[in-house]
């Protein structure tokens, strides 16, 4: 079957949502930068996949300060130290998590935590700046009013160039923006969020708002911890090698990594069947479907050997055509529910006499 080739490169730009920050359409992840977790790279693996990565034309790395335990932040810095590229790299980092749980203010998005947090990455970064600083996850707790106030304030000290949200419910990235928008402070230009064939449940409120707001969407997990790559089967649900961060975690409460459902299964058999009339790995397939969807301008992805990266790197080699990439589409579409029901076009129709053709647009200016 003939595929086109070059859909696109690394080297071909997105603007991170309605900034002025030009990124690759992949992100190389370092949650896998050290051993730690149980799974992950040595230093000398890690550092060869960066310079791969880079080599390639990447310029967006992500880290977070609790990755690994703050091994991944330090591993990065050395490497870019040693290479001497900081100024040519988009580098972005997260805080959120608690170092001392027995510190009440060592974790959340309070602002005193949220200086600490920053202070300790910039340390370990070997940077005096960061690009992008993610609020990891939304706390429950913290008034979005002091949110937007700190990052505000990191970014007019210099030592945050850009601000954008990771796991936070709808309502609270739109009054975010909106407040932004108003007091004329640091918008959110970019949303993080888990977003895979398996994981979609983001297309509801997240991606809609994403876009009528400017924010370039993120999508983490995008293979869903490796279980659309292909390796899992019904029968056999660890790697034969005893690896694998599905395995590793399997049985715990972390309801991230509970992929293992007939509902899931399903869409991996659609997968499937697709990348064998394309001739393509699944995980490529996959990758490339999340990566090509409305609102996303960079997606993050990760590994642990170079020939993971390899083969992600190849995942915008080629294009899906239409009725396979309907096909994936109808596999994993989430549940309609109400009030999702009404927004319908036929519903609107029905409801107002009006036929709309238009769907979401995407909101991603290429920069060649």
């Amino acid at each position: 079957m003939e595929i086109r080739k070059n859909v696109q490169s690394l080297t071909e730009y997105s603007l991170l949502g309605r900034s002025g920050l030009r990124v690759s359409p992949l992100c190389l992840g370092t949650m896998t930068f050290g051993t730690e977790w149980g799974w992950g790279s040595d230093e000398k693996t890690s550092k060869a996949l960066l310079r791969r990565y880079v080599e390639a034309g990447g310029n967006f790395v992500d880290t977070a300060d609790g990755y690994t335990n703050g091994t991944s932040e330090t591993m990065l810095g050395k490497f870019i130290a040693e290479a001497r590229n900081r100024d040519e790299l988009v580098i972005a980092t997260k805080f959120s998590f608690s170092p001392r749980a027995t510190d009440p203010n060592a974790g959340g998005n309070g602002r005193k935590n949220m200086m600490r947090a920053l202070e300790g990455s910039l340390r370990r970064l070997q940077t005096d700046y960061v690009d992008l600083y993610w609020v990891h996850y939304w706390d429950g707790l913290t008034p979005v009013e002091e949110v937007m106030s700190a990052l505000d304030d990191a970014v007019k000290q210099g030592k945050v160039r850009y601000v954008g949200l990771s796991d936070t419910p709808a309502w609270y990235l739109a009054r975010a923006q909106t407040m932004a928008t108003l007091r004329g402070t640091a918008p959110v230009c970019a949303l993080q969020l888990e977003y895979s064939l398996v994981e979609r449940n983001i297309e509801r409120e997240h991606i809609p708002a994403a876009i009528e707001l400017g924010m370039g969407v993120l999508p983490w997990s995008p293979l869903a911890s490796g279980f659309l790559s292909g390796k899992y089967t019904r029968t056999q649900t660890g790697t034969g090698e005893g690896e694998g961060r599905l395995q590793v975690v399997k049985g715990t409460r972390n309801r991230v990594f509970d992929k293992f459902t007939e509902r899931n299964w399903r869409v991996l058999d659609a997968l499937k069947a697709v990348a064998t009339e394309l001739e393509k790995p699944p995980a490529q397939v996959a990758l490339n479907w999340v990566a090509t969807r409305p609102g996303v301008s960079s997606t993050i992805i990760g590994a642990t050997k170079m020939a993971q990266l390899e083969d992600n790197l190849a995942a915008l080699d080629f294009e899906i055509p239409e009725q396979f990439s309907t096909r994936l589409e109808e596999a994993g579409r989430p549940e309609l529910f109400f009030p999702y029901t009404f927004f319908q076009r036929d519903s609107r129709a029905a409801f107002s006499g009006i036929h709309v053709e238009a769907e979401p647009r995407t909101y991603r200016p290429r920069i060649r």
